[in-house]
């Protein structure tokens, strides 16, 4: 079994935040999967579905991102997994727009929700670090990450999401270089090879 936790703030007026493009991933894998729909459970909202037979359980904790770690500790405990079976999709400011990276364990970069999961489950859960660029200035980042994606934002955001979603199960197979590199194909397509011409 697999948790996939997508990290963000509840509420209508956090929805298209920066910072809360893990809840977006959670939503497009739970579309993509056609997933139960969402319950209330473990203080967050819970989606179950399947990936080739592996059960697949998405979480969006719905207390705020500083108290994310609760909602996944009480689901991690209930399931009886482990921190190797919880990938969490978080937003990254040091990443440029639309690249991710993937890691497992190390410390929280100054994510709060990153630092509240490692004080309640411990460090060496999976994450799946979601770019969203840096607005240049410290004293800008608040404002910009707790701002809404721009209308412009949405020709990459759109299809990383979708890229994410369908590349999702092989998380469950924990074939997460296999992931980062199937998504970043759908972004990045190579320029198909030009037809060898014979010499005369």
């Amino acid at each position: 079994m697999i948790l996939l936790v997508g990290l963000g703030n509840p509420g209508a007026k956090y929805e298209r935040n920066r910072h809360n493009v893990g809840f977006m991933a959670a939503d497009a894998i739970v579309r993509r999967h056609s997933f139960s729909p969402p319950r209330a459970r473990f203080q967050g909202i819970v989606s179950e579905g399947m990936f080739d037979g592996e059960k697949a359980i998405v979480l969006k904790p719905t207390t705020y991102m500083n108290e994310s770690g609760r909602a996944v500790g009480e689901a991690m405990r209930f399931y009886k997994l482990t921190p190797a079976d919880v990938v969490v999709f978080y937003d990254e400011l040091d990443l440029d727009p639309g690249k991710i990276r993937i890691k497992t364990g190390g410390g929280a970069a100054g994510h709060n929700g990153i630092r509240s999961i490692a004080s309640h489950i411990g460090p060496d859960f999976r994450r799946i670090r979601i770019g969203i660029g840096h607005p240049g200035a410290k004293d800008r980042v608040l404002g910009y990450v707790l701002g809404d994606f721009s209308k412009a934002d949405a020709a990459w955001v759109e299809p990383m999401l979708d890229a994410m979603a369908d590349a999702a199960p092989l998380l469950a197979e924990g074939k997460d270089a296999t992931f980062a590199n199937k998504v970043h194909l759908a972004l990045n397509p190579e320029p198909a090879k030009k037809p060898k011409t014979e010499d005369k």
